[in-house]
């Protein structure tokens, strides 16, 4: 294939493409043909791109903005982000659209044409594996996903916007007036910055009003509840559940930044709108009023996997709706807790670590974690309570079946277990003496998140400790030589290394030899560039688009491996449930087609390229 001298619009999606996955692979007579037949569109908000049964013209790229994949039901199944594509699974079946895409921001967009997107296929097999990697998901995903995709839902999308709202001097009959005429159940209350400050339902007025024969002139403020729970926009279907059925509220104000309301979700809301057993799995949790009722809903863990990994959700996704149960679980035992031993003579703070606090878990997890407590704490006076509260909490966890951590990182330890101004100790000295077991408890520092209690006990410690250490030089050098300490599963001449006997002989541990490595180094570049996300694809994503932590090509490399690490361990957890065993790490690479055997060596060698850049004393690449 041959072409001619690059165009000016030709060069710009080149420079768009050159770093990005697959493009970066091709070889230059291909790549020029690719763009050179790219064609440049935009389109306003709500715009129509695609229409379900109309043909494709080609392989559609975002360049900016962002779009949805639209099911024929009408449900959202995706945001796609600039660097997204589609279309492509309708060019290797039919050629028509399977899916109805709308811009959902004003976005800016290329169109490879069908002709030289199949002709580039045909020609280069690693560009080929990309798109049909991507397209060969059964059509039971295909099935799964309108309902499943729905807890991953932005609010944004689901909520009903302007709602509303009365300012704080308005009275209860005003209220009452407005909701009737109306047809609706409550109306928000603004201050006079316009920001969110109470409710007010019908309830309300029912009970606070009616029953107790108040006057209809009384002001709202008087009724309403004050500061109600809220969400942001971005915000999922599947946050707005937990906070609802944790909080038993049927009414979730959405604000904006600025914390004026812009929009409403109810539980109607989330009813109508959704089919999912997720969202009834968490429902479900917060009914259960002990450790055997909790047990007979996590049991159900396994199979919500398959189906969450058969929906098409990528990764990283299923990792943050597995933890979201998770979540569920530790808060309703936090609950039930406070039922049984009642109120805690002191504000606390409960907060997870290791995967669940890094929002990672699939169908293989312990329990890691630990309590804050306020300075006011004395263990004459309080220790008793926090000890049987940490016992009821972690006992749960372990009867429900999130095990105990083997290395005791659990709030039941009392070193674990601690005042605010003790953990602050602990992270000084940590980083003062960083040996190798102060960086295997740094660790933990840098992937606590709360849970559940008094947030403020948490406030910006992790902020001002994440910039102390960035400061220090030595602990700095601590940290990576740590991320090193997990290497990925590669020979002396760059195949693959098996375990080479034991249990689990001929297979590769996907968590210790696979995610570890790069948990490893997403923790070394958030040290490098206080990053204050836990998450580990968050962390990379943001050392990226960082100056001087990642380079573009590296950091996109690196990403695409961790992506590709975790699909093939869900695959692996998946196939093993859907035989009837339970799932674990050690995948057999030979039950994988030699394709992924390929591609999983080579996100292995991204990730040894980049520990040795790390340990080099840079992390560009």
């Amino acid at each position: 294939m041959t072409v001619g001298p690059m165009t000016e619009k030709a060069r710009a999606f080149a420079a768009f493409a050159e770093g990005r996955a697959p493009f970066r692979a091709l070889n230059p007579d291909h790549f020029a043909a690719l763009t050179e037949n790219a064609t440049e569109h935009s389109a306003a908000a709500d715009e129509l791109i695609c229409a379900i049964g109309n043909p494709i013209a080609g392989l559609h790229v975002i360049t900016a903005g962002t779009m949805q994949l639209i099911s024929a039901e009408g449900e959202v199944l995706a945001d796609l982000h600039a660097g997204d594509m589609f279309g492509h699974r309708a060019l290797l079946r039919q050629g028509k659209a399977i899916l109805r895409v709308e811009a959902r921001t004003d976005a800016d967009y290329v169109v490879i044409a069908a002709p030289t997107f199949l002709s580039i296929m045909q020609a280069d097999p690693v560009f080929a594996s990309f798109f049909r990697r991507r397209a060969d998901a059964p059509e039971s995903a295909t099935r799964a996903a309108p309902s499943t995709n729905m807890a991953a839902m932005r609010l944004g999308d689901l909520m009903t916007k302007d709602p509303m709202s009365l300012p704080r001097t308005s009275s209860v009959r005003q209220a009452a007036e407005a909701m009737w005429q109306r047809h609706i159940s409550c109306t928000l209350v603004t201050g006079d910055d316009g920001t969110l400050v109470g409710i007010v339902t019908a309830g309300d007025l029912v009970g606070n009003v009616i029953a107790r024969g108040m006057d209809a002139a009384t002001p709202l403020t008087e009724v309403m509840a004050s500061d109600p729970v809220a969400l942001g926009p971005d915000a999922t279907m599947l946050d707005a559940v937990m906070v609802m059925t944790e909080k038993r509220i049927g009414h979730l104000p959405v604000v904006g930044a600025d914390g004026a309301p812009v929009g409403i979700v109810t539980q109607t809301d989330l009813v109508r709108r959704n089919s999912n057993s997720l969202i009834y799995m968490i429902a479900d949790i917060n009914r259960r009023d002990t450790y055997e009722g909790l047990a007979e809903v996590v049991a159900r863990n396994p199979q919500m996997l398959v189906e969450l990994v058969a929906s098409g959700l990528e990764g990283h996704q299923v990792g943050r709706m597995m933890t979201g149960i998770t979540d569920a679980v530790t808060r309703r035992l936090i609950a039930l807790a406070e039922e049984k031993l009642g109120p805690a003579p002191v504000p606390w703070l409960w907060l997870a670590c290791g995967s669940q606090g890094r929002m990672e878990q699939t169908g293989v997890s312990d329990q890691d974690n630990c309590l804050f407590l306020s300075d006011d704490y004395d263990e004459a006076a309080h220790g008793g309570w926090f000890t049987a509260f940490a016992e009821f909490v972690s006992d749960g966890l372990d009867a429900v079946g999130y095990f105990y951590c083997p290395g005791d990182m659990m709030a039941t330890n009392p070193k674990w277990r601690q005042p605010v101004r003790v953990w602050q100790r602990y992270f000084e000295g940590w980083i003062a003496k960083p040996d190798p077991m102060a960086q295997m408890l740094a660790s933990v520092m840098f992937d606590l998140r709360p849970i559940a209690g008094d947030a403020t006990l948490f406030g910006d410690l992790n902020v001002r400790t994440l910039e102390k250490a960035s400061r220090d030089s030595i602990f700095r050098a601590h940290m990576i030589a740590n991320s090193l300490t997990h290497t990925p599963p590669l020979g002396l001449f760059g195949g693959l290394s098996y375990m080479r006997g034991g249990e689990h002989k001929n297979a590769i541990d996907m968590k210790l030899s696979g995610v570890v490595p790069i948990t490893d180094l997403g923790r070394a570049y958030a040290l490098e560039g206080r990053i204050e996300a836990v998450n580990t694809r968050q962390r990379l994503i943001t050392a990226r688009d960082m100056d001087g932590i990642l380079s573009k090509t590296g950091g996109s490399d690196l990403i695409d491996a961790y992506d590709l690490i975790v699909e093939l361990r869900l695959k692996h957890q998946t196939a093993q449930i859907r035989a009837g065993g339970k799932p674990d790490n050690f995948m057999v690479p030979d039950t994988l087609s030699a394709l992924e055997r390929n591609h999983l060596k080579d996100a292995f060698s991204v990730v040894k390229t980049l520990q040795s850049a790390i340990g080099q004393g840079g992390a560009r690449r």
